[in-house]
């Protein structure tokens, strides 16, 4: 039986921790994105809104265990001591959250070393409690396999190597990164899905439309189902408030399997890193 999802949903993480189903990743509208029921914020070093998206989630009167805060070590930061230099900046960013829901490594960057050593960092601010659960971030398979050989060489020999509990990429139909979603499945990673929308760039696509058609939803909405339903993690932006609460209907509906196999493509668009 198909699991029934609702806004109060979450994916389970290898940490042991829960991330709710839907996220938001815009920071200036954070306190009306939680009026709105979505208690999921995605934040970064690199877009220069910890703060902000901090000060959107204490004013919102929602209590702290009810919302799950997102930030990443910046690109430039992916080495040892970088990394823990980042995690205690961001950290004091956001010092009345008391803690960081979860850590990721923005890029692969670095190489090996570099994307080893920031790893440690990311384990040694889970142990003591700056952070809960660890992740990455637009990273493929090769970075994964990698960092997977390296948490079981660490386990045999101390015991430390980390759990990896997230990959966030790029993610839609005409981006499906299959080789990435299917390692993930796998590991029982969950994957993160940014530009979930493919930035609005194929609003009037035949598809979509035909869907929208027979559900009486919008292109928006279908994407952010066909998310769900891939098991994804969504992260929706816009400043919008009619799209803010446009982007968390889509409970009510499904698309049948003829419709999610309709969405599949071979395309690789993609509009951020790579």
């Amino acid at each position: 039986m198909a699991r029934i999802l609702s806004l109060k949903s979450t994916y389970k993480l290898n940490s042991g921790f829960e991330i709710p189903l839907l996220g938001f990743g815009t920071s200036s509208v954070v306190q009306q994105a939680i009026a709105y029921g979505y208690r999921a914020v995605d934040a970064a070093a690199f877009y220069q809104n910890e703060a902000a998206c901090a000060d959107g989630l204490l004013k919102s009167g929602v209590p702290r265990e009810q919302f799950f805060y997102t930030s990443k070590v910046p690109p430039n930061m992916v080495s040892y001591e970088g990394a823990k230099a980042a995690i205690s900046q961001s950290f004091n960013e956001v010092l009345d959250l008391k803690y960081i829901d979860l850590m990721l490594l923005h890029a692969p960057w670095g190489g090996s070393e570099g994307r080893f050593g920031a790893w440690k960092a990311l384990v040694e601010a889970g142990e003591v409690g700056t952070v809960r659960s660890i992740g990455v971030s637009n990273w493929g398979v090769a970075h994964l396999a990698q960092l997977e050989q390296h948490i079981t060489e660490i386990d045999s020999q101390q015991g430390k190597g980390g759990v990896l509990s997230v990959n966030q990429i790029e993610l839609h139909p005409w981006l499906p990164h299959r080789d990435i979603v299917e390692w993930c499945k796998k590991h029982g990673v969950i994957v993160q899905a940014w530009a979930p929308l493919a930035q609005a760039t194929r609003w009037g696509d035949k598809t979509i439309q035909s869907i929208a058609h027979r559900t009486g939803k919008t292109e928006a909405q279908i994407l952010l189902r066909w998310s769900l339903q891939k098991g994804f993690n969504p992260l929706p932006k816009s400043v919008t408030a009619s799209r803010i609460a446009e982007n968390i209907n889509i409970f009510d509906f499904t698309l049948s399997e003829a419709e999610m196999a309709a969405l599949e493509t071979d395309e690789y668009d993609f509009h951020g890193w790579e």
